[in-house]
Protein backbone atom coordinates (compact mmCIF):
# COMPACT_ATOMS: atom_id res chain seq x y z
CA UNK A 1 0.00 0.00 0.00
CA UNK A 2 2.77 2.37 0.90
CA UNK A 3 4.54 1.34 -2.23
CA UNK A 4 1.48 2.29 -4.30
CA UNK A 5 1.05 5.67 -2.58
CA UNK A 6 4.68 6.56 -3.14
CA UNK A 7 4.38 5.62 -6.78
CA UNK A 8 1.28 7.78 -7.12
CA UNK A 9 3.02 10.79 -5.50
CA UNK A 10 6.25 10.48 -7.41
CA UNK A 11 5.02 12.29 -10.59
CA UNK A 12 3.94 15.30 -8.53
CA UNK A 13 7.17 15.39 -6.56
CA UNK A 14 9.15 15.02 -9.79
CA UNK A 15 7.23 17.90 -11.35
CA UNK A 16 7.85 20.05 -8.29
CA UNK A 17 11.56 19.25 -8.29
CA UNK A 18 11.71 19.91 -12.02
CA UNK A 19 10.18 23.36 -11.53
CA UNK A 20 12.63 24.14 -8.75
CA UNK A 21 15.59 23.03 -10.87
CA UNK A 22 14.34 25.01 -13.83
CA UNK A 23 13.89 28.16 -11.75
CA UNK A 24 17.40 27.75 -10.35
CA UNK A 25 18.93 27.47 -13.81
CA UNK A 26 20.39 30.83 -14.97
CA UNK A 27 18.66 32.80 -17.69
CA UNK A 28 20.80 34.04 -20.57
CA UNK A 29 20.30 36.77 -23.14
CA UNK A 30 20.54 35.68 -26.74
CA UNK A 31 23.82 36.04 -28.62
CA UNK A 32 22.36 38.64 -30.99
CA UNK A 33 21.04 40.78 -28.15
CA UNK A 34 24.35 40.50 -26.27
CA UNK A 35 26.29 41.67 -29.35
CA UNK A 36 23.86 44.54 -29.76
CA UNK A 37 24.37 45.56 -26.13
CA UNK A 38 28.16 45.44 -26.48
CA UNK A 39 28.01 47.62 -29.59
CA UNK A 40 25.73 50.06 -27.76
CA UNK A 41 28.18 50.33 -24.88
CA UNK A 42 31.09 50.77 -27.31
CA UNK A 43 29.28 53.58 -29.13
CA UNK A 44 28.68 55.24 -25.76
CA UNK A 45 32.42 55.06 -25.04
CA UNK A 46 33.32 56.66 -28.37
CA UNK A 47 30.82 59.47 -27.88
CA UNK A 48 32.08 60.24 -24.38
CA UNK A 49 35.68 60.27 -25.68
CA UNK A 50 34.72 63.12 -28.02
CA UNK A 51 33.10 65.41 -25.45
CA UNK A 52 35.28 68.37 -26.35
CA UNK A 53 32.43 70.67 -25.38
CA UNK A 54 32.87 69.51 -21.79
CA UNK A 55 36.63 70.15 -21.98
CA UNK A 56 36.18 73.68 -23.33
CA UNK A 57 33.47 74.49 -20.81
CA UNK A 58 35.52 73.18 -17.87
CA UNK A 59 38.73 74.91 -18.97
CA UNK A 60 37.08 78.27 -19.58
CA UNK A 61 35.10 78.22 -16.35
CA UNK A 62 37.97 77.50 -13.94
CA UNK A 63 41.25 79.40 -13.77
CA UNK A 64 43.25 76.65 -12.06
CA UNK A 65 42.34 74.03 -14.66
CA UNK A 66 42.98 76.43 -17.50
CA UNK A 67 46.40 77.35 -16.12
CA UNK A 68 47.52 73.72 -15.72
CA UNK A 69 46.26 72.80 -19.19
CA UNK A 70 48.24 75.66 -20.74
CA UNK A 71 51.40 74.66 -18.87
CA UNK A 72 51.00 71.06 -19.99
CA UNK A 73 50.37 72.22 -23.55
CA UNK A 74 53.52 74.36 -23.64
CA UNK A 75 55.75 71.71 -22.07
CA UNK A 76 54.58 68.90 -24.33
CA UNK A 77 54.89 71.17 -27.34
CA UNK A 78 58.52 71.68 -26.34
CA UNK A 79 58.99 67.91 -26.14
CA UNK A 80 57.48 67.38 -29.58
CA UNK A 81 59.57 70.20 -31.04
CA UNK A 82 62.72 68.68 -29.56
CA UNK A 83 61.87 65.24 -30.93
CA UNK A 84 61.09 66.38 -34.46
CA UNK A 85 63.93 68.91 -34.52
CA UNK A 86 66.34 65.99 -34.45
CA UNK A 87 64.35 63.72 -36.78
CA UNK A 88 63.74 66.36 -39.44
CA UNK A 89 66.77 68.66 -39.13
CA UNK A 90 69.78 67.15 -37.36
CA UNK A 91 69.49 63.55 -38.47
CA UNK A 92 69.57 64.30 -42.25
CA UNK A 93 72.58 66.61 -41.79
CA UNK A 94 74.78 64.12 -39.95
CA UNK A 95 73.59 60.97 -41.70
CA UNK A 96 76.56 58.98 -43.12
CA UNK A 97 79.00 61.74 -42.15
CA UNK A 98 82.63 60.53 -41.96
CA UNK A 99 83.39 62.35 -38.72
CA UNK A 100 82.88 60.34 -35.51
CA UNK A 101 81.50 63.41 -33.71
CA UNK A 102 78.92 64.06 -36.41
CA UNK A 103 77.88 60.41 -36.53
CA UNK A 104 77.22 60.36 -32.78
CA UNK A 105 75.63 63.78 -32.44
CA UNK A 106 72.25 62.06 -32.22
CA UNK A 107 73.38 60.08 -29.20
CA UNK A 108 74.63 63.24 -27.44
CA UNK A 109 71.44 65.07 -28.35
CA UNK A 110 69.26 62.37 -26.83
CA UNK A 111 71.27 61.94 -23.65
CA UNK A 112 72.00 65.61 -22.94
CA UNK A 113 68.71 67.16 -24.05
CA UNK A 114 65.88 64.91 -25.26
CA UNK A 115 65.78 62.34 -22.45
CA UNK A 116 66.01 64.99 -19.68
CA UNK A 117 63.25 67.02 -21.32
CA UNK A 118 61.00 63.96 -21.63
CA UNK A 119 61.74 62.91 -18.04
CA UNK A 120 60.94 66.35 -16.64
CA UNK A 121 57.84 66.47 -18.83
CA UNK A 122 56.63 63.15 -17.40
CA UNK A 123 57.10 64.33 -13.82
CA UNK A 124 55.50 67.75 -14.32
CA UNK A 125 52.66 66.32 -16.42
CA UNK A 126 51.82 63.86 -13.66
CA UNK A 127 51.64 66.70 -11.14
CA UNK A 128 49.57 68.99 -13.37
CA UNK A 129 47.20 66.22 -14.48
CA UNK A 130 46.69 65.27 -10.84
CA UNK A 131 45.73 68.87 -10.04
CA UNK A 132 43.42 69.01 -13.06
CA UNK A 133 41.74 65.78 -12.03
CA UNK A 134 41.25 66.85 -8.41
CA UNK A 135 39.87 70.22 -9.39
CA UNK A 136 37.53 68.70 -12.00
CA UNK A 137 36.31 66.20 -9.43
CA UNK A 138 35.62 68.98 -6.93
CA UNK A 139 33.73 71.04 -9.51
CA UNK A 140 31.57 68.07 -10.42
CA UNK A 141 31.03 66.31 -7.09
CA UNK A 142 31.92 68.88 -4.45
CA UNK A 143 34.39 68.48 -1.60
CA UNK A 144 32.98 65.24 -0.24
CA UNK A 145 35.74 63.05 -1.70
CA UNK A 146 38.45 65.61 -2.21
CA UNK A 147 39.59 66.01 1.38
CA UNK A 148 43.35 66.25 1.56
CA UNK A 149 45.28 64.15 4.04
CA UNK A 150 47.78 65.95 6.25
CA UNK A 151 51.29 65.87 4.84
CA UNK A 152 53.41 63.68 7.10
CA UNK A 153 56.69 61.85 6.73
CA UNK A 154 54.87 58.57 6.18
CA UNK A 155 52.54 60.30 3.72
CA UNK A 156 55.51 61.51 1.68
CA UNK A 157 56.89 57.96 1.58
CA UNK A 158 53.48 56.69 0.48
CA UNK A 159 53.36 59.26 -2.33
CA UNK A 160 56.86 58.23 -3.39
CA UNK A 161 55.91 54.54 -3.44
CA UNK A 162 52.71 55.31 -5.36
CA UNK A 163 54.61 57.26 -8.02
CA UNK A 164 57.19 54.48 -8.31
CA UNK A 165 54.46 51.86 -8.63
CA UNK A 166 52.70 53.88 -11.32
CA UNK A 167 55.96 54.14 -13.28
CA UNK A 168 56.43 50.37 -12.96
CA UNK A 169 52.91 49.73 -14.25
CA UNK A 170 53.47 52.05 -17.22
CA UNK A 171 56.74 50.25 -17.98
CA UNK A 172 55.15 46.80 -17.79
CA UNK A 173 52.26 47.96 -20.00
CA UNK A 174 54.74 49.15 -22.63
CA UNK A 175 56.64 45.86 -22.42
CA UNK A 176 53.45 43.84 -22.84
CA UNK A 177 52.39 46.04 -25.76
CA UNK A 178 55.73 45.52 -27.53
CA UNK A 179 55.56 41.78 -26.85
CA UNK A 180 52.05 41.57 -28.29
CA UNK A 181 53.16 43.57 -31.31
CA UNK A 182 55.81 40.96 -32.11
CA UNK A 183 53.18 38.25 -32.70
CA UNK A 184 53.13 37.39 -36.43
CA UNK A 185 50.25 38.65 -38.59
CA UNK A 186 47.85 39.80 -35.81
CA UNK A 187 50.35 41.26 -33.36
CA UNK A 188 49.91 44.89 -34.36
CA UNK A 189 46.13 44.68 -34.04
CA UNK A 190 46.28 42.98 -30.64
CA UNK A 191 48.83 45.52 -29.42
CA UNK A 192 46.61 48.38 -30.59
CA UNK A 193 43.57 46.93 -28.80
CA UNK A 194 45.62 46.50 -25.64
CA UNK A 195 46.77 50.13 -25.79
CA UNK A 196 43.13 51.24 -26.09
CA UNK A 197 42.40 49.64 -22.72
CA UNK A 198 45.65 50.91 -21.19
CA UNK A 199 44.94 54.50 -22.26
CA UNK A 200 41.38 54.27 -20.95
CA UNK A 201 42.67 52.94 -17.62
CA UNK A 202 44.99 55.90 -17.10
CA UNK A 203 42.30 58.37 -18.15
CA UNK A 204 39.94 56.99 -15.48
CA UNK A 205 42.61 56.26 -12.89
CA UNK A 206 42.22 59.67 -11.27
CA UNK A 207 38.47 59.10 -10.85
CA UNK A 208 39.03 55.75 -9.16
CA UNK A 209 41.81 57.08 -6.93
CA UNK A 210 39.56 59.94 -5.83
CA UNK A 211 37.02 57.30 -4.74
CA UNK A 212 39.68 55.35 -2.81
CA UNK A 213 39.30 52.28 -5.04
CA UNK A 214 41.95 49.59 -4.78
CA UNK A 215 43.91 48.26 -7.74
CA UNK A 216 41.84 45.07 -7.89
CA UNK A 217 38.61 47.08 -7.95
CA UNK A 218 39.86 49.37 -10.73
CA UNK A 219 41.03 46.51 -12.93
CA UNK A 220 37.86 44.49 -12.35
CA UNK A 221 35.64 47.48 -13.10
CA UNK A 222 37.38 48.07 -16.43
CA UNK A 223 37.56 44.42 -17.45
CA UNK A 224 33.84 43.92 -16.81
CA UNK A 225 33.05 46.88 -19.09
CA UNK A 226 35.65 46.08 -21.71
CA UNK A 227 33.59 47.21 -24.71
CA UNK A 228 32.99 50.69 -23.30
CA UNK A 229 36.59 51.25 -22.21
CA UNK A 230 37.99 49.89 -25.47
CA UNK A 231 35.95 52.46 -27.36
CA UNK A 232 36.82 55.26 -24.93
CA UNK A 233 40.54 54.58 -25.34
CA UNK A 234 40.32 54.18 -29.11
CA UNK A 235 40.79 57.90 -30.04
CA UNK A 236 43.82 58.32 -27.78
CA UNK A 237 45.34 55.09 -29.09
CA UNK A 238 44.94 56.40 -32.65
CA UNK A 239 46.72 59.59 -31.60
CA UNK A 240 49.57 57.49 -30.22
CA UNK A 241 50.13 56.00 -33.68
CA UNK A 242 50.76 59.38 -35.32
CA UNK A 243 54.49 59.32 -34.59
CA UNK A 244 57.07 56.84 -33.41
CA UNK A 245 58.72 56.12 -30.09
CA UNK A 246 58.90 59.16 -27.83
CA UNK A 247 56.72 61.19 -30.18
CA UNK A 248 53.75 58.90 -29.47
CA UNK A 249 54.19 59.38 -25.73
CA UNK A 250 54.41 63.15 -26.22
CA UNK A 251 51.25 63.17 -28.34
CA UNK A 252 49.38 61.24 -25.67
CA UNK A 253 50.66 63.55 -22.91
CA UNK A 254 49.54 66.51 -24.98
CA UNK A 255 45.94 65.26 -25.07
CA UNK A 256 45.92 63.58 -21.65
CA UNK A 257 44.44 66.51 -19.64
CA UNK A 258 41.48 66.70 -22.03
CA UNK A 259 40.76 62.98 -21.72
CA UNK A 260 40.96 63.23 -17.93
CA UNK A 261 38.24 65.87 -17.95
CA UNK A 262 36.13 63.73 -20.29
CA UNK A 263 36.59 60.74 -17.98
CA UNK A 264 35.43 62.82 -15.01
CA UNK A 265 32.11 63.49 -16.78
CA UNK A 266 31.75 60.02 -18.33
CA UNK A 267 29.24 57.40 -17.21
CA UNK A 268 30.62 53.95 -18.02
CA UNK A 269 28.12 51.27 -18.98
CA UNK A 270 26.70 48.80 -18.17
CA UNK A 271 25.73 49.54 -14.61
CA UNK A 272 25.55 45.81 -13.81
CA UNK A 273 27.55 43.71 -16.31
CA UNK A 274 26.05 40.47 -14.93
CA UNK A 275 22.48 41.67 -15.45
CA UNK A 276 22.72 44.23 -18.27
CA UNK A 277 19.11 43.82 -19.42
CA UNK A 278 16.96 43.21 -16.31
CA UNK A 279 13.72 41.33 -16.77
CA UNK A 280 10.57 43.44 -16.95
CA UNK A 281 8.63 40.77 -15.10
CA UNK A 282 7.83 41.00 -11.41
CA UNK A 283 10.06 37.98 -10.69
CA UNK A 284 13.22 40.12 -11.00
CA UNK A 285 14.98 37.35 -12.90
CA UNK A 286 18.68 37.91 -13.48
CA UNK A 287 19.46 37.68 -17.19
CA UNK A 288 23.12 36.99 -17.83
CA UNK A 289 24.78 37.88 -21.13
CA UNK A 290 25.30 35.12 -23.64
CA UNK A 291 28.01 32.68 -22.45
CA UNK A 292 29.58 32.92 -25.91
CA UNK A 293 30.73 36.47 -25.13
CA UNK A 294 32.81 36.96 -21.96
CA UNK A 295 31.49 39.25 -19.26
CA UNK A 296 35.00 40.01 -18.03
CA UNK A 297 37.94 40.37 -20.41
CA UNK A 298 41.24 39.62 -18.59
CA UNK A 299 43.07 42.55 -20.16
CA UNK A 300 45.58 43.28 -17.39
CA UNK A 301 46.36 39.74 -16.26
CA UNK A 302 49.91 39.75 -17.65
CA UNK A 303 50.55 43.33 -16.49
CA UNK A 304 49.46 42.55 -12.93
CA UNK A 305 51.56 39.39 -12.93
CA UNK A 306 54.63 41.36 -14.02
CA UNK A 307 53.93 44.06 -11.44
CA UNK A 308 53.60 41.42 -8.74
CA UNK A 309 56.86 39.82 -9.82
CA UNK A 310 58.76 43.13 -9.81
CA UNK A 311 57.39 44.21 -6.46
CA UNK A 312 58.18 40.82 -4.91
CA UNK A 313 61.77 41.15 -6.10
CA UNK A 314 61.98 44.64 -4.61
CA UNK A 315 60.32 43.45 -1.39
CA UNK A 316 62.69 40.56 -0.65
CA UNK A 317 63.88 42.19 2.55
CA UNK A 318 60.42 43.12 3.77
CA UNK A 319 58.71 39.84 2.89
CA UNK A 320 61.36 37.44 4.21
CA UNK A 321 59.34 36.70 7.32
CA UNK A 322 55.99 36.40 5.58
CA UNK A 323 54.99 32.75 5.47
CA UNK A 324 51.40 32.93 4.27
CA UNK A 325 50.59 32.86 0.58
CA UNK A 326 49.30 36.10 -0.88
CA UNK A 327 46.70 36.40 -3.56
CA UNK A 328 47.46 37.78 -7.01
CA UNK A 329 48.08 41.55 -7.05
CA UNK A 330 47.99 41.76 -3.23
CA UNK A 331 51.69 42.64 -3.20
CA UNK A 332 51.28 45.28 -5.89
CA UNK A 333 48.32 46.84 -4.07
CA UNK A 334 50.45 47.17 -0.94
CA UNK A 335 53.28 48.68 -2.97
CA UNK A 336 50.92 51.16 -4.57
CA UNK A 337 49.72 52.26 -1.14
CA UNK A 338 53.25 52.54 0.21
CA UNK A 339 53.38 49.45 2.43
CA UNK A 340 54.57 46.68 0.11
CA UNK A 341 58.07 47.90 -0.76
CA UNK A 342 60.24 48.46 2.26
CA UNK A 343 62.72 51.29 1.83
CA UNK A 344 65.51 50.02 4.04
CA UNK A 345 67.25 53.19 5.12
CA UNK A 346 64.30 55.55 4.76
CA UNK A 347 61.25 53.87 6.17
CA UNK A 348 62.84 51.55 8.73
CA UNK A 349 61.38 53.60 11.58
CA UNK A 350 58.09 54.33 9.89
CA UNK A 351 55.89 51.28 9.39
CA UNK A 352 52.23 51.58 8.48
CA UNK A 353 49.59 48.88 8.92
CA UNK A 354 48.82 46.84 5.81
CA UNK A 355 45.84 48.19 3.86
CA UNK A 356 42.58 46.36 4.28
CA UNK A 357 41.32 44.67 1.16
CA UNK A 358 37.91 46.13 0.50
CA UNK A 359 35.21 43.66 -0.44
CA UNK A 360 32.68 46.02 -1.90
CA UNK A 361 32.38 46.25 -5.64
CA UNK A 362 33.56 49.42 -7.29
CA UNK A 363 30.31 49.66 -9.16
CA UNK A 364 28.46 50.47 -5.94
CA UNK A 365 30.77 53.39 -5.29
CA UNK A 366 30.54 55.15 -8.62
CA UNK A 367 27.75 57.59 -9.39
CA UNK A 368 24.73 56.04 -11.08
Amino acid sequence: MSRQSSSMQSPYSYSHQHQLSRSAYPTFISLQETIKLQLTWASRGVLEAFRWDVVVKTATSDREIRSNILKSLLLNSLSLTSIYAFDLLLQPLVHNHPSWLHRNVGWFYRVLWLFPVVGVSYYLNSSWCNLIAKRSFVLQHGNRAAHQQPVTYHGMLTMLATSAYRAVMILTSVIVSLALGSIPFVGSWISFAFMCWVNAYYCFEFVWVARNSSLAQRVRYLEERWAYYFAFGFPSAVICTCGSGLANAAFFALMFPAFIIMAMHARPVPQDPYNPAPSTESTNTVRFPSPLIPIRMPVFTIVIWLNDLIVRVLSVGGSAGVRHRRTTSDTTEQAEEGTGVELRNISRTVRGPPPAVQARSLGDRLPK
